[in-house]
């Protein structure tokens, strides 16, 4: 199955707390200069057809970036499922792919990968980092169809806030990345100044 870039909204995901950064927005903390949700936007860009943010302070930092930001419809910081219903809620293409704002080196094929994996029959493919001692899921780097909204807005609503149990419960393909460090995040503070030491561009 062929899934053109046009059939693929990006979304990145900058919606959460960041409480192990002291609650600062982390999507507008910088990385090389540039704030965390910009930098996913670009390296993003020319792997979709078009782009949207997810975020819930500072909206107006967020639409200056150029391309449309969406609160959580459900209140309270439930975590990144809510970013992606917000996501599929606003988009117009047969597919979302989404991304957190705060991994900045996530692969440059990351799209067309997760695109190629999907199978015929498939909902959603997931990313995987090959570790050490074994695959480890990193389920908020995944590409769906936008056809998943209505269940996805269901298990949210049901009190259910874990990515890989709601992936768990649909077809949905492991893609493997055989790079680790593509997928490291920036939690905290230090972790975001250890990318500034060691980037992997």
């Amino acid at each position: 199955m062929i899934i053109h870039k046009e059939a693929v909204t990006g979304l990145v995901l900058a919606g959460g707390r960041a409480t192990r950064m002291g609650g600062v927005d982390k999507g507008l903390q910088t990385h090389l200069g540039v704030p965390l949700a910009q930098y996913a936007l670009e390296r993003l860009r020319p792997q979709v057809g078009t782009l949207m943010l997810n975020a819930n302070r500072n909206l107006a930092a967020y639409r200056a970036m150029g391309v449309p930001a969406w609160p959580d419809e459900i209140p309270e910081y439930p975590g990144p499922l809510a970013g992606m219903l917000a996501g599929l809620t606003h988009c117009s293409t047969p597919y979302l792919v989404t991304v957190p704002c705060d991994t900045p080196n996530f692969p440059v094929d990351l799209v067309a990968r997760l695109a190629a994996g999907l199978e015929i029959d498939g909902e959603m493919a997931t990313a995987y980092s090959q570790e050490a001692d074994g695959p480890r899921a990193q389920p908020v780097f995944c590409l769906m169809k936008a056809s998943l909204r209505d269940g996805l807005n269901a298990f949210i609503r049901s009190g259910e806030r874990k990515t890989g149990l709601f992936a768990a419960q649909h077809h949905s393909t492991r893609v493997v990345f055989h790079d680790p460090a593509a997928f490291a995040n920036a939690n905290t503070l230090d972790e975001l100044a250890d990318l500034q030491i060691n980037p992997k561009l």
